[in-house]
């Protein structure tokens, strides 16, 4: 069955036949990921054990990947939250296909940015000193503060509008009736309850937006707040955010074209919607190539010596491969496909948000890395190359 015709069959129709029904290619890719998963959880017992000496990170470099993804997934969850936010309180009709699946992305990438601190760290238990003898002048406890509000924010307004599905589900759901029952919080589709469930929406909608914004700010200030090289810069924070919002765009786009292969909802996930959020992350790639435009050559007309070894170890160093590919992957490959409007269909779009997530990753990289590996000490430069550990957990957490 076509994916139009089995949109006649009605929207309640389509949502449970998911749920109902798994072919055998669902459990196959199920069983490839969790083969992943384990794999990465194996690397990360074997680290647990052995501690980080095992990774590639050593004195001056203590952050390398795990940062790197930490920031990365971070910005991902911008996807959801911020950009369903956004449209819903500018009533864009067609965002109504896509919410969903944006706000999804929030949550569960956000558990993966945290993570990876976890992981970062060598001993969990350590999180609980930041509470136990938190410091307000520390951007590590704003960091915490910031991203445990927005990952509460951001499950209530994920929450609010499944209510109505949980229902349907309520009434389908054979055995697992009594818990959607729960969930569902005694919903009866009646125009007061809608009325009042559309108040709640609004308002976490309008909270959501500076609390999404002000989380990457404060990833950011991890970095502005210190005096380190290329990171010192007053710029990080509205860069950070557009850098945010342009993986998050990316990464909505390859799931909704996941969804939509997978699942056969081509009459629901039209190509108006990827043409939409081809012109948004097109407006992005601009910005994005404006922050970083403005980021390096403030850097290069400075010519402070410290700076310039770092950003000549990007240009022509041994960065290089690293700065220029997120250059090509963020900017040069996606900037003619997003241009030009026969090119903004669903596997156009799909090409260039797969290109510009490959490039954020570089991007973090290139930011995180190169100023640790060039320390202000003489002769205590040093190389850091990411171990099979690192790259296998980096695996596990695009697998989950």
């Amino acid at each position: 069955m076509t994916g139009e015709s089995r949109f006649e069959l009605g929207e309640e129709a389509i949502f449970l036949e998911p749920i109902r029904t798994t072919g055998k290619r669902f459990y196959l890719t199920v069983l490839l990921l969790a083969l992943v998963i384990l794999w990465a959880a194996i690397a990360y017992l074997y680290q647990y054990h052995r501690g980080l000496g095992i990774t590639g990170l050593a004195r001056p470099i203590f952050w390398g990947v795990y940062i790197t993804n930490f920031v990365f997934f971070i910005g991902i969850s911008h996807a959801g939250t911020l950009i369903s936010a956004i449209l819903r309180l500018a009533k864009a009709e067609w965002r109504r296909s896509i919410t969903r699946s944006a706000e999804v992305i929030t949550v569960l990438v956000l558990f993966f940015g945290v993570g990876n601190i976890l992981i970062d760290l060598g001993r969990p238990d350590r999180m609980l000193n930041i509470i136990k003898y938190s410091q307000f002048r520390s951007p590590l406890l704003w960091d915490v503060s910031s991203i445990t509000i927005y990952l509460t924010a951001s499950s209530i307004y994920l929450f609010l509008p499944l209510i109505p599905d949980i229902a349907i589900l309520r009434d389908n759901a054979g055995k697992w009736n009594r818990f959607y029952r729960i969930l569902a919080l005694g919903w009866q589709g009646t125009e007061r309850q809608h009325r009042l469930l559309e108040k709640a929406i609004a308002f976490m909608a309008i909270l959501v937006i500076p609390v999404a914004i002000s989380v990457h700010t404060v990833v950011s200030f991890v970095f502005a707040m210190t005096i380190q090289p290329m990171w010192h810069s007053a710029i990080f924070g509205p860069y950070f955010v557009a850098g945010a919002i342009f993986s998050g765009i990316a990464a909505l786009i390859v799931a909704m074209n996941v969804i939509r292969k997978a699942y056969h909802l081509e009459g629901y996930l039209r190509p108006v919607h990827f043409n939409n959020l081809g012109i948004l992350l097109l407006v992005m790639t601009l910005l994005w190539f404006y922050f970083t435009f403005a980021e390096y050559i403030t850097v290069f007309y400075g010519g402070e010596p410290l700076h310039m070894i770092i950003l000549y170890s990007k240009f022509t160093g041994r960065f290089a491969p690293y700065f220029w590919g997120m250059f090509l992957f963020c900017f040069v490959i996606p900037l003619p496909i997003l241009s030009i409007r026969r090119w903004r269909t669903p596997t156009g779009t799909l090409i260039a948000s797969i290109s510009v997530i490959i490039g954020m990753w570089l991007e973090r990289f290139v930011i995180v890395v190169p100023t640790l590996t060039n320390p202000r000490l003489p002769n205590e430069a040093v190389l850091y190359s990411p171990t099979w550990v690192e790259w296998s957990i980096l695996a596990g957490s695009l697998s989950f």
